[in-house]
Formats: C-alpha cells, structure tokens, sequence
C-alpha cells in the first residue's frame, strides 16, 4: 500500500510521473474529457485546520474523478472527543477508499497510516505540506521548464512549507537559499538532513541574489495569530517586494501557497503581478491531486 505523508516517501520517477499525469489531466479538463477512473471510490477528508484550497481541490478533483468526498471535521467525528487515532484509523479505513488529512499532529497521520488499510494522504500538518509542493513543482514545469540545477529562494518563516521545500531541493535536485530572521530557521533535523541542497541565510536580499523562483508564506501560520505582533516586527525586512525581485534573475517566478497578507510577507505589486505564479499555483492543487490519487490507486 501506498501512501502520501512526506514529499521524499516518493522516488524522483515518481513524483514526476505525478507531475507529467497532473499536466495532461488539466489539459484534458480544459478540453472538456471526461474522466471517471475513481467512480465509486470515497475518499475521506479528515480536518482539525479550516482550509480553502485544500477542502475545494480535493473534493472536486474526486468528483471530476467520478468519485466521492467526505469532509469530516474534528467536531463531526469522535476523533475531537477523545476516540484514539488508532481506533479511528482502523474503522475509517474500513469503509472508504482512502483518507486525506490536514490536521496539526504529523504523528497522528503517522498513526492513521501504520493502523489503517487504506492509503494515507498528508494535506498538511505541523512538519509537512507535500501536497503543496506537487502543485508548486507542476507549476513551474508547465511555466518555466524543469527546475533541476536552478535556485530558489525561500523568504520567511522555517515553517512546514519551509520544511517541504527541502525535500523538494533534494527530491528534484535544485539549490534552495533559506531566508529567515534569527530564531525562526527550519527545525534542526531538517537542516542536518538537507545540508547538502541548502544554504540559510538571514539577509533576504542576499538569498534572492541570481535566483529563478522566490516562495514565500504568511508570517504566522494557523495557531500563531497570538504572535502577530512580535512576528510582524521580526520579520519586517523579509517582505517580498519589487526590490527584493529586482535582485533575482531577470525571468524569475514568484510562487504563495496562499492566503496571502499584502504589505505583510509580499507587497501587492509582486503578488499582483507579472512575475507572479501564484494563481496557477492555486489551481494547479486541483490537478496535481487528481494525479496523486490516481497514483496512490495504481490508476
């Protein structure tokens, strides 16, 4: 059985075998084919964080699929009342096709996929964001060619997606400049385990220098908003504007996993603008998990 937890679980010739079928499902959504591989498959969509892509992308790429989705809060299921994950894993697992879940604890999707019997898909959690990443990869395929040997910029916060940028450098063999205030570096594991595809920094205008991608993320993720403040303060001088773009390459892309704060982590001018993948990034999660799922599924 196959899973999806961390974006390094996959082989290279995997995930881009992902990527290439994720390209030709949007060309053959555009054109109007019909698809339905996953007709009466259900997949499971389990969330103790609200989302907007991730809610919207999976649910109708598994109705354009032929499949179904359920979307099982933490307050619609006994998981948000005491039931043990493995328990849950187990029951779950028997009556659908496979679970999706974007849930705080990086274990307890551990747990789900080492008790469940179908396959497990990380759609975010405290360590992790692959999901995010296969869209990320599609995008800058379809717009910029391959992405091996290039540099890419990371300007922000050592988060999650800070954290599956790593792998990706590895996973798709590209240099990553990490930019980060003083005391907000990716987790140390991270840094020991990828020290080889990565140099930090903590001068945003000196990663960005001779760059082809610049990625960003909001200053407090979900459950930090009490630190706003203080964040706003640390991270002033890692804005992505058209300053900090002007010292990349002169066809460099930007990319945002979204929501984004303009005049916070990226001034309205780069997000808004013609360097900007930002919104083909967004709808690339679609098509990108289309094609994961029917990976997942031998499909």
């Amino acid at each position: 059985m196959k899973h999806f937890i961390n974006l390094d679980d996959l082989s290279t010739s995997d995930l881009n075998q992902i990527i290439d079928n994720a390209i030709t499902l949007k060309q053959q959504h555009k054109s109007g084919e019909i698809n339905e591989t996953l007709k009466n498959k259900t997949l499971a969509m389990i969330f103790d964080k609200s989302s907007t892509r991730t809610r919207v992308s999976f649910e109708a790429g598994m109705a354009q699929l032929g499949g179904h989705a359920l979307f099982l809060s933490d307050r619609d299921i006994q998981l948000g009342r005491g039931e043990p994950i493995k328990d849950s894993a187990i029951v779950i697992s028997s009556m659908v096709d496979a679970i999706m879940m974007r849930v705080s604890s990086h274990d307890d999707i551990n747990t789900f996929a080492s008790n469940g019997s179908v396959p497990v898909i990380n759609a975010l959690s405290d360590e992790s964001h692959p999901c995010q990443l296969l869209a990320d990869m599609m995008t800058y395929k379809e717009n910029k060619g391959s992405i091996q040997g290039k540099t890419i910029a990371w300007i922000g916060d050592g988060n999650n997606m800070c954290h599956t940028y790593m792998q990706a450098a590895k996973a798709f063999n590209f240099r990553l400049n990490i930019a980060t205030p003083k005391g907000y570096e990716p987790d140390q594991d991270f840094i020991d385990k990828y020290k080889d595809y990565i140099t930090l920094f903590n001068d945003a205008k000196e990663a960005c220098s001779n760059t082809d991608l610049v990625v960003t993320d909001v200053w407090a993720s979900m459950g930090q908003e009490a630190e706003q403040t203080k964040r706003e303060l640390a991270f002033k001088d890692f804005q992505v504007d058209e300053s900090l773009m002007n010292s990349a390459n002169t066809d460099v892309a930007f990319m945002h996993c979204l929501p984004a704060h303009r005049g916070e982590e990226v001034s309205a001018g780069v997000i808004d603008g013609e360097q900007s993948l930002v919104w083909s990034e967004a709808e690339n999660r679609l098509h990108a998990q289309k094609a994961l799922l029917l990976y997942l599924f031998d499909k």
